[in-house]
């Protein structure tokens, strides 16, 4: 058996669930010199650059998960300001990206996987985004942990969908079938210039949790039920974020998918499988933009 069959072998055979609970509880645990030796030895295997942090000293941090989710110094990415532009959500790599076509997501070579299953399977969710586009971006061990609003955006729809914890690693998702729909994963829906936008934020191993700004730390009961909250579009209470807004953050890494409808925005010719993704830079340009809102105001 040769080594990357047996990394995957070992991860359908793991406990993953309790592996991540544990490392989650130690994650958050404030141990002191502990503590911070290990964020020592996890900057430098991973080659961290420190230099972005807005605190820079592994001692600022009390544990883990306040180190993983550091904040960058203030102004240090730029967020595109032309409204005709959308922006990266995210520092990472992108995996994938293109067409949804007869509801299907490419994942990696030979995989791909369903758009209604990724969005916790209500075919009235996902009806909107069929034959649009999609993006996968994932995000290492040493990149920049929140993610961020790609345009504005008010939130109408958040989904929690349980399942595996798998690895999201570029290894895995090329041999583990329908990897992100399978993984646990919250799926944030926005109303938009450009129409309904998701943003799925998928789970994997040893991942201590996955918070949102509005809503913190999404932790629905153990269980296979998909549970969904709708939220109010009325002025005084609706959540709206700007592009460039924090909307979420993973404690440790993990992948973040965009989806939105045909003919609304195209990716920019630079963005390609493998390509590094930086928060706020251009990702994709709005097509028929008048025509677009009309329609939506239809």
């Amino acid at each position: 058996m040769s080594l990357d069959k047996f990394k995957i072998a070992m991860q359908y055979a793991m406990p993953k669930h309790l592996v991540s609970r544990i490392v989650g509880k130690l994650a958050a645990a404030e141990a002191g010199v502990v503590t911070t030796s290990l964020i020592k030895a996890f900057i430098k295997q991973y080659q961290i650059d420190m230099s972005e942090a807005e605190y820079e000293n592994p001692k600022h941090y009390k544990s883990f998960n306040a180190f993983f989710t550091r904040p960058l110094k203030p102004g240090l990415r730029t967020i595109a300001q032309d409204p005709s532009i959308i922006a990266h959500p995210v520092d990472g790599k992108i995996s994938q990206l293109g067409d949804i076509l007869d509801d299907r997501l490419i994942q990696a070579k030979g995989h791909d996987f369903s758009l209604q299953t990724l969005l916790g399977g209500d075919d009235v969710v996902a009806m909107p985004f069929q034959g649009g586009k999609f993006a996968t971006i994932y995000l290492a061990p040493k990149d920049y942990h929140r993610i961020h609003m790609p345009i504005d955006g008010t939130l109408t729809k958040m989904i929690y969908v349980p399942g595996d914890l798998f690895s999201v690693n570029p290894l895995t998702a090329q041999n583990v079938p329908n990897l992100f729909a399978r993984n646990e994963r919250v799926v944030a829906i926005f109303d938009t210039e450009i129409g309904p936008m998701a943003m799925v934020l998928v789970g994997a191993t040893i991942v201590a949790s996955i918070e949102t700004v509005w809503a913190g730390t999404v932790t629905p009961p153990a269980g296979k039920r998909v549970f969904t909250w709708d939220y109010p579009i009325s002025k005084a209470e609706k959540i709206t974020l700007k592009k460039g807004e924090e909307m979420g953050r993973f404690k440790l890494g993990s992948t973040v998918i965009l989806v939105w409808p045909q003919n609304v925005a195209e990716f920019l010719a630079t963005e390609v499988p493998g390509t590094v993704t930086r928060l706020g830079q251009p990702f994709a340009t709005i097509t028929e933009k008048e025509e677009t809102t009309e329609a939506n105001a239809e």
